[in-house]
């Protein structure tokens, strides 16, 4: 077992990961906290798989735990959702000295973190990401939320994690699909953060890093490089005030909208990230100086790890430049776009326009 310390002005906690750390969730968790009643929060794909096996070393630690399951995917995460949760918490008899486990991917990570930062006006939460590209992101900097009809993510929280349990062997259940996807926060944070590592991936075999016995170490030292990007970056710019923050941002303005635009179903999330960081590449060769020569790794890097880098042609484009509108890097009608002048760096521009968005829109 491995630990990362993530720590900012407001917030200070450890990502541990590791192989077989499920079984281990009570004797970390008793060791953390006086309370001894928590819920757990997960959906109805991986509850069945891995609900059990937390439940039983929870109550090994004496810890006694409330299951609550969600339909899984993106179209549950709304407010509705939300308030089950809280009434099922409420029903279990649960109160301010609970705290809250999300056992699931991003969408779970999110809600979890959510319902967590709202009960009884707050309690602990505790992250046990099953998915790649919840390990590598979303469980990590303590942003939460859920989606309105307008947009993603529009209600939500700051709400750090007092732990990340990173177990690896989650991933060995994961649909290929599923695991593809992680790859492409993966890519995002080598664009923006580090070109050694998007040099790596070039070279990289998605079969070298699938989780089984023999290639464990490699993806576990991928999985750690991406955390102490983050964790990096988060920490100089805790609470998304500085800009700092924002450029983990790069490719999500115009991947959010392609999630909106079908209806939250078409595209998986990283999915439509990998199409984003495509738009952002396009954005970035016009306004920042990127050349089309790392513009074109940008694709062949998506395409070697079997990401999407077009839209199908019956795509409604369109309704991806009308999330634009709810996009919170917006401030007052402003367009604040994360580019990348070479792989390996970012900023904020404010020299995009709403034209330069929709002419790479309209070739995606």
């Amino acid at each position: 077992m491995t630990r990362i310390h993530i720590a900012g002005d407001s917030h200070s906690y450890d990502v541990v990961l590791g192989s077989g750390l499920i079984g281990d969730t009570g004797s970390l968790l008793s060791q953390m906290f006086s309370a001894r009643r928590c819920a757990i929060i997960s959906d109805t794909n991986i509850a069945p798989l891995l609900a059990g096996n937390v439940q039983e070393s929870l109550a090994g630690g004496k810890i006694a735990s409330t299951l609550i399951t969600l339909a899984p995917g993106e179209n549950h995460k709304n407010l509705a959702d939300v308030g089950v949760v809280i009434d099922r918490m409420l029903n279990a008899g649960l109160d301010r000295e609970c705290f809250v486990i999300g056992l699931g991917g991003g969408v779970i990570g999110d809600i979890s973190g959510f319902v967590a930062a709202i009960f009884h006006r707050g309690v602990p939460h505790v992250q046990v990401p099953t998915t790649l590209l919840a390990m590598v992101d979303s469980s990590i900097g303590g942003k939460t939320g859920v989606n309105t009809s307008a947009g993603k993510n529009l209600i939500g929280a700051i709400h750090h994690p007092v732990l990340v349990i990173d177990d690896v062997n989650c991933l060995r259940k994961l649909p290929e699909r599923e695991f593809r996807q992680g790859f492409a926060e993966i890519i995002k944070h080598a664009i923006i953060s580090d070109a050694e590592m998007f040099e790596q991936l070039r070279g990289l075999e998605i079969s070298t890093l699938q989780p089984n016995q023999s290639a464990s170490d490699a993806i576990v030292s991928l999985i750690r490089r991406n955390i102490e990007i983050k964790g990096r970056i988060i920490s100089a710019d805790d609470h998304d005030r500085k800009g700092e923050r924002a450029l983990l941002n790069f490719g999500h303005t115009v991947g959010h909208g392609i999630e909106w635009a079908g209806n939250y179903n078409t595209f998986l999330h990283g999915e439509a990230i990998s199409l984003g960081i495509i738009a952002a590449a396009e954005v970035s060769v016009e306004r920042a100086g990127l050349s089309a020569e790392q513009r074109d790794s940008i694709r062949e890097v998506l395409r070697r790890f079997d990401l999407p880098t077009q839209l199908p042609k019956d795509f409604p484009r369109r309704k991806i430049v009308e999330a634009l509108t709810f996009d919170k890097k917006f401030k007052q009608g402003e367009v604040r776009f994360v580019v990348t002048p070479a792989i390996g760096s970012a900023y904020l521009s404010s020299d995009v326009t709403v034209q330069d968005i929709e002419r790479v829109v309209e070739k995606l």
